[in-house]
């Protein structure tokens, strides 16, 4: 997201926990800074962080953005998938300040955004989403205004467990047609080809033909969102029985050791509890994400 924020010609200044993982966009014209509250002085501030604790970290926390006794941003958006009520605190907590602030998760893997094809998900005042409207255009493909308030955070939470669903469900159906003689690349690509192929689909049958589990999102990040949607779906009184299910499976994965690998490493998981042992088609697969220039 940084990437397309500097070739679209904004300046850009970055604060990543781990230095390193920032250090290759200062060729590209960043600024590093040392601390959340060295950013201050911008405009617009984007943050995407894996937890609520680490929101509040970069926060209101020891050297956080909203810490600075002179300065404070004119904006926040705010990318991270967090619950409802910490959203509401933060945002809370930056109007005192007089910073406005979005909600503004995103649907898409770093492959997807290099691409162009990025999703955003936003909530807040309808003021401030057009004002910044033009800046998370440059970001992908789709900006959606969907409320007031955190809503934006009940939709991407919402999406996650789906995605959650649609992955485990992909791993049955790919492991039927396995076990039945079809090699993974034939059936996915007849899945693929077919209506009900998807973004999604494509882009993660690579993963499962050749079993390569590089991380793009992990089970525990996938299980903290399965946490969250249930809660949302106990405290609105909306049954989420698929979910639950997918929710235990996602559990057991974990209890397994797979922690670091990506979700679509439920696949073997399923194998396991079929009896089947899996071997790489060293195939070359499509992911249909041709990179579009921001």
């Amino acid at each position: 997201m940084a990437t397309r924020l500097l070739k679209s010609g904004y300046d850009v200044a970055i604060y990543n926990r781990t230095r390193s993982k920032a250090e290759p966009l200062i060729e590209l014209g960043a600024t590093l800074v040392e601390h959340p509250v060295d950013l201050a002085d911008r405009d617009i501030v984007f943050i995407m962080v894996s937890a609520p604790k680490d929101l509040e970290a970069v926060t209101v926390g020891d050297d956080g953005l909203l810490t600075s006794g002179t300065q404070s941003p004119g904006m926040i958006i705010d990318s991270s998938t967090v619950s409802m009520e910490v959203s509401a605190r933060i945002r809370e907590q930056a109007g005192e300040r007089g910073v406005a602030f979005l909600a503004a998760p995103v649907s898409g893997n770093p492959a997807v955004i290099a691409a162009g094809k990025l999703t955003i998900a936003v909530s807040g005042p309808r003021a401030s989403f057009d004002t910044a409207q033009e800046v998370l255009a440059t970001l992908g493909r789709g900006v959606t205004y969907v409320g007031e308030g955190e809503v934006a955070r009940l939709v991407k939470i919402a999406h996650n467990v789906f995605l959650g669903v649609v992955i485990q469900s992909l791993v049955e159906i790919t492991s039927l047609a396995e076990r039945g003689g079809v090699s993974r690349e034939a059936f996915l690509e007849f899945l693929n080809d077919s209506v009900m192929g998807s973004t999604f689909t494509r882009y993660k049958s690579a993963a499962l033909v050749n079993l390569d589990f590089s991380p793009t999102f992990t089970m525990p990040l996938l299980s903290k969102d399965f946490d969250l949607g249930l809660a949302a779906a106990h405290e609105l009184r909306v049954p989420m029985p698929i979910a639950a299910a997918t929710a235990q499976i996602v559990a057991s994965a974990i209890g397994a050791g797979y922690t670091h690998e990506d979700f679509a490493i439920l696949l073997l998981e399923q194998a396991r509890r079929a009896g089947m042992e899996l071997q790489s088609e060293n195939a070359a697969v499509a992911s249909g994400l041709e990179v579009e220039e921001s």
